[in-house]
């Protein structure tokens, strides 16, 4: 039921039990009556204005899209592929290391391993982390590559 048909269905109540609009009663429900269907009023009003608005705004919406369309025309999908291109290059690189502790392996980038000092996100024991030279067996990309003779 719309607010308009309730505010009318207690209306037709208050009607049937024929309560005297001069007793105190009566003049409070039927000043109660008159709020209600003041606001049922308004309320509507205000929904037939915001529907004009969201009207409007999609039409205005259509209007921008045009508008983007006309000055950039198919620009918009070679930079959508540039921003994923880079995107990819700025990828962090991740590390994955066995804390010496716990044998919880723990992720870090770049910059944290650099650090030289990591700490352990399942037994918060810190560990050093020690550089050393590629063996030719580790399997890495250096070790792969053609050398030079």
């Amino acid at each position: 039921m719309e607010l308009k048909e309730h505010a009318a269905y207690l209306r037709g109540l208050m009607e049937g039990l024929e309560i005297e609009s001069k007793s105190k009663e009566g003049k409070v429900l039927k000043a109660m009556y008159d709020l209600l269907g003041e606001l049922c009023d308004t309320v509507a009003d205000m929904d037939d204005d915001l529907n004009q608005v969201y009207d409007e705004l999609d039409a205005m919406d259509e209007d921008m899209d045009d508008l983007e369309e006309a000055v950039f025309g198919d620009d918009e999908d070679d930079e959508d592929d540039e921003e994923e291109e880079d995107d990819e290059d700025d990828a962090e690189v991740e590390y994955e290391l066995t804390c010496p502790n716990c044998g919880a392996v723990t992720v870090v980038d770049e910059d944290t391993l650099l650090n030289e000092q990591v700490c352990c996100g399942n037994c918060g024991a810190e560990f050093e982390i020690e550089f050393s030279e590629c063996d030719d067996d580790c399997g890495c990309e250096a070790c792969e590559e053609p050398k030079e003779e």
